[in-house]
């Protein structure tokens, strides 16, 4: 994980990852804005917290007012952003709920969508909870009030960049096997259809397709 509290144009992890060539099944990438908690490297997204043997790592957009959870278990806040305090309190909860599992024998995935649907919805009273959460195995994405996904796959395409005057040939970059997910605020590309979710809308991701969708 890379993280760094510094603004990108001038961090040299930024610089980093733009020239290293990350590979992974699932990637969650996230620039705060900070509307809580002080600019500093314990309160820079995404979090991640170890449960059942995985490593699950959580990026939220948006503003939780009055949320003060409290937490009895293992999972604590480090920084002092509302979005930290939302993920321990998820933690907690899924490990409350499932006090039996194990890294050999952790819930199915349609068990941990039951049990993040009623907490998310707890916590998506206390204001805007735009959010992406990932165990490496599956993503799971929650709308607010925006968040969009497009998936990309065999016959891979040309997508230019909407902000910059970029243009990306993923066939050139891919194989017809390949397939893939991406998740964002707004649309990234101008040339592509984009799927905005709607609000409360809740959707698990794996293998670079929705597998699990529910309106909370």
């Amino acid at each position: 994980m890379f993280i760094d509290h510094q603004p990108s144009i001038h961090s040299p992890i930024a610089q980093l990852v733009r020239t290293y060539p990350i590979k992974s099944l699932n990637v969650i990438a996230h620039i705060r804005k900070a509307t809580q908690g002080d600019v500093n490297l314990e309160n820079c997204h995404p979090f991640m917290r170890e449960m059942w043997g995985l490593q699950w790592v959580f990026a939220h957009n948006g503003n939780l007012i009055d949320f003060n959870p409290q937490f009895t278990g293992v999972y604590h806040p480090v920084g002092t952003t509302d979005s930290e305090a939302a993920f321990c309190l998820i933690m907690q909860n899924l490990r409350a709920k499932f006090p039996q599992a194990t890294a050999l024998l952790p819930p199915a995935p349609h068990e941990v969508d039951e049990a993040l649907r009623v907490i998310v919805k707890e916590i998506a009273q206390f204001g805007t909870f735009n959010f992406c959460l990932s165990n490496g195995q599956a993503m799971w994405a929650y709308c607010s009030t925006n968040l969009c996904y497009i998936v990309r796959e065999h016959p891979f395409t040309t997508a230019h960049l909407l902000d910059a005057d970029v243009a990306i040939d993923f066939a050139e970059h891919t194989t017809p096997d390949d397939r893939v997910a991406v998740i964002a605020t707004q649309p990234l590309t101008d040339n592509e259809v984009w799927h905005k979710m709607v609000a409360n809308e809740f959707i698990r991701f794996s293998n670079g397709k929705p597998r699990a969708h529910a309106l909370l």
